[in-house]
């Protein structure tokens, strides 16, 4: 697929996931964590505006003054911007104007990229900005879902999504991995991010990966054995969210009339005891793994098994705080602050979920979330 074709394809898939939504669910934030749709869809627009469009196409003009304050993200080096939290208070620009930006942008996008011969850095940064509006594809659906989820009447997003399609583990028992020095980070020819490299070694130990995920059925195990309220279980830190949160189930769990429902895409449904677990946090995960006698492979265990395992239903936690390969180096200016400035008091993730980009999962690819985060497709594989 060329390079036009690939940013084509992106933009229109992010708005096939805002087609069943309502005007008036554009605009919600119900969390500081969350972003509005409206938001993500303008945010996006606005990473090609500026990382492209102003710098390589001459007389490029801002479709909207005011939209680098009000779309930028975390980008110091790009600017000032809204408070992250203040997001939901923008009722101004309109759905519609944000839906008009988009064109505006993509008609100059598509302009500039028609251009024989582009720049190696003009092309990319464009290969960065698609895989960008990939990742807020499934920020998108994650935000979606929590402002569902949020919603007493608890509404379907789309009673005929097919991201609820692989639900079930399709193997069992566990692999063994023997000890020796392995070679780690992205090893191809396409694109990857910059915290997937340097190539390196790592010394492993043996060690065994559970070929499953953990169900929802073995997780109630956990809960009707007392997980939730037995602290030698549990991190320090983990049992200091669990009580100053009220936490006593996974994200979306509800106990009505005795039994267990959870909020899906689909709208409120019955806990399928052979269903894969989702939605839980690094804290739950490390307490569930700790009940199971077992722990949380690293992220290097999980990288060298990944090509015998199935894997991309959950993003799976990690063992391993987010942290720079050997020889890491950022980019200058704004794009170095991509991802490492991040590489503080988060933990890593491997795989993909069934809400990832198509083509946006690899072995090496390291996710990275805040340890007490749930909103995200994230599930538990054990190892020992």
């Amino acid at each position: 697929m060329s390079l036009i074709e690939q940013y084509k394809d992106v933009r229109s898939n992010t708005e096939n996931i805002c087609k069943p939504l309502q005007t008036e669910d554009y605009v919600v934030q119900v969390a500081e964590f969350a972003s509005p749709a409206k938001w993500q869809l303008a945010h996006s627009t606005w990473f090609f505006e500026t990382f492209i469009l102003i710098p390589y196409l001459p007389g490029y003009k801002l479709y909207n003054k005011d939209f680098p304050f009000l779309f930028n993200s975390y980008y110091n080096n790009a600017g000032d911007r809204v408070l992250r939290a203040n997001r939901g208070n923008l009722t101004r620009p309109t759905v519609e104007e944000v839906y008009d930006y988009r064109q505006y942008v993509d008609n100059s996008m598509l302009m500039l990229l028609a251009q024989s011969k582009l720049p190696a850095e003009l092309v990319a940064i464009t290969q960065l900005g698609i895989n960008h509006e990939q990742q807020h594809q499934e920020l998108l659906l994650s935000d979606i879902k929590f402002m569902f989820g949020q919603n007493p009447l608890f509404p379907a997003y789309d009673s005929q999504t097919k991201l609820m399609n692989q639900e079930k583990n399709t193997s069992t028992g566990s692999l063994k991995i023997s000890e020796g020095v392995y070679t780690i980070g992205y090893q191809g020819n396409g694109f990857c991010f910059d915290n997937e490299l340097s190539v390196h070694k790592v010394y492993l130990h043996d060690f065994e990966i559970e070929k499953s995920l953990v169900t929802n059925g073995e997780y109630l195990e956990f809960m009707d054995a007392g997980g939730y309220e037995d602290f030698n279980l549990w991190l320090d830190e983990g049992w200091a969210w669990l009580k100053n949160n009220q936490i006593s189930a996974p994200m979306y769990w509800h106990k009505i009339d005795g039994e267990w429902m959870h909020y899906t895409l689909k709208g409120l449904r019955k806990v399928e005891a052979d269903h894969l677990l989702k939605h839980i946090s690094f804290y739950e995960a490390s307490a569930f793994a700790e009940w199971k006698g077992m722990r949380l492979p690293t992220e290097f265990e999980w990288e060298i098994a990944s090509n015998q395992l199935h894997w991309g239903q959950r993003w799976e936690w990690t063992n391993s705080a987010y942290l720079p390969y050997p020889g890491f180096k950022k980019a200058a200016g704004a794009i170095g602050e991509y991802n490492g400035k991040f590489m503080i008091n988060q933990m890593v993730l491997r795989g993909a979920s069934i809400a990832s980009s198509p083509n946006h999962s690899r072995s090496s690819y390291r996710n990275f979330f805040h340890p007490h985060t749930q909103w995200q497709f994230t599930g538990i594989r054990l190892a020992k």
